[in-house]
């Protein structure tokens, strides 16, 4: 018999206390075992209780959550998942606990039952995702932009592979890979980039941001009526399906509440995907990168089937090797690469139209 996944709970308010016990004791694979209100109870608790996992709250009194998480790292490897405020201040605190090491993170819940409970069901995935010991595969941070070396396309010849913009899916683990990812693009990159990155409504354009300030090429969150650019890289606004079109100015990005299919995420992987087969069929490079579970898998089969290329995330380097799996499974991956190759390789694409010896 296995024994319950033990989690230690860490809020200043006593009523989301007793929210997150819900969430978490609803399913019996689950333990809460202690609770704190500081982030010193939680180093206090931490020792007291090796929990597997904490849940640890950005703001509370006497010591942050930020500070409580670093030192919580020095100290131990257990995996902490943040909750974080919908906010725009919660969503920058939220980065820096991310690149101090938190797991992940889960917004707090808002009003209506319908978020609670998918809240319920994202903070339970990630706390048994945390538990399995993937939290200790972390991806390592760029270096800081002063110090990165001068980054170029690689000779060309030695690939042929030709598109016209390069499309990813991530959650879990997203944003650390996605800065080492970024930090290493080269800022003469021929084609433009599209990424879906699951997240809360507010989060994505600060992330945008962070990514911008890290990468050679230029990183913005996407906005209706965006040409796919060289150069750029796109970040679906969270709460909106991201679909491209085919326009005559080249391929326009259109952003919607609703496609008429039942999705979980929005934005989500398999939108976008599918949209990218129509409008740039066998000229497009699909990469499924990090995260929990399935979504971008029929988003990738439906580029597969219009002649695009897929490369996947290998399971050493994802944090969560769900949607990665998924694709591969699915027997849809041409390549299947390491988070550091992953750059290497791209800087070797050259863009559809355009003949290896003039492409860079």
């Amino acid at each position: 018999m296995h024994h319950p996944i033990r989690v230690l709970v860490v809020d200043d308010s006593p009523f989301m206390r007793r929210a997150i016990t819900r969430m978490i004791s609803s399913d019996a694979e689950f333990e809460v075992v202690g609770y704190g209100a500081t982030g010193q109870d939680a180093l206090d608790r931490v020792a007291e209780l090796s929990p597997d996992v904490v849940t640890l709250d950005i703001e509370m009194p006497v010591m942050d959550g930020l500070t409580a998480l670093r030192q919580l790292h020095q100290r131990t490897h257990v995996p902490v998942i943040m909750m974080s405020t919908l906010t725009q201040a919660g969503a920058h605190a939220t980065f820096e606990a991310l690149e101090a090491g938190a797991f992940d993170f889960v917004p707090k819940p808002q009003d209506s039952m319908l978020d609670v409970f998918g809240v319920a069901q994202e903070l339970r995935a990630k706390l048994k995702a945390a538990a399995t010991g993937t939290a200790l595969r972390r991806p390592p941070l760029p270096d800081p932009p002063a110090t990165r070396p001068d980054l170029r396309r690689a000779a060309s010849g030695d690939l042929g592979l030709a598109v016209d913009l390069v499309a990813v899916g991530i959650s879990t683990g997203g944003p650390r890979a996605l800065q080492t990812l970024m930090s290493r693009m080269p800022a003469d990159f021929p084609v433009g980039m599209i990424i879906v990155q699951h997240m809360p409504p507010g989060f994505t354009r600060p992330l945008a941001q962070r990514l911008d300030d890290l990468s050679p090429m230029t990183v913005r969150e996407a906005e209706a009526g965006d040409i796919v650019s060289p150069g750029v890289a796109l970040i679906a606004p969270a709460g909106r399906h991201l679909v491209l079109k085919h326009a005559a100015a080249g391929h326009r990005v259109e952003l919607l509440d609703d496609v008429g299919t039942r999705t979980w995420h929005k934005p989500s992987v398999d939108v976008t995907m599918a949209s990218v087969a129509l409008a740039c069929g066998p000229h497009a490079l699909g990469l499924i990168m990090t995260g929990m579970g399935n979504d971008g898998t029929s988003g990738a089969k439906a580029m597969k089937d219009a002649g695009a290329t897929i490369w996947a995330q290998d399971e050493a380097t994802s944090v969560v090797y769900g949607m990665p799996r998924s694709v591969a499974e699915a027997g849809l991956v041409d390549r299947v690469l390491g988070l550091e190759s992953i750059p290497l390789e791209l800087a070797r694409v050259r863009r559809h139209g355009v003949s290896p010896a003039t492409s860079h």
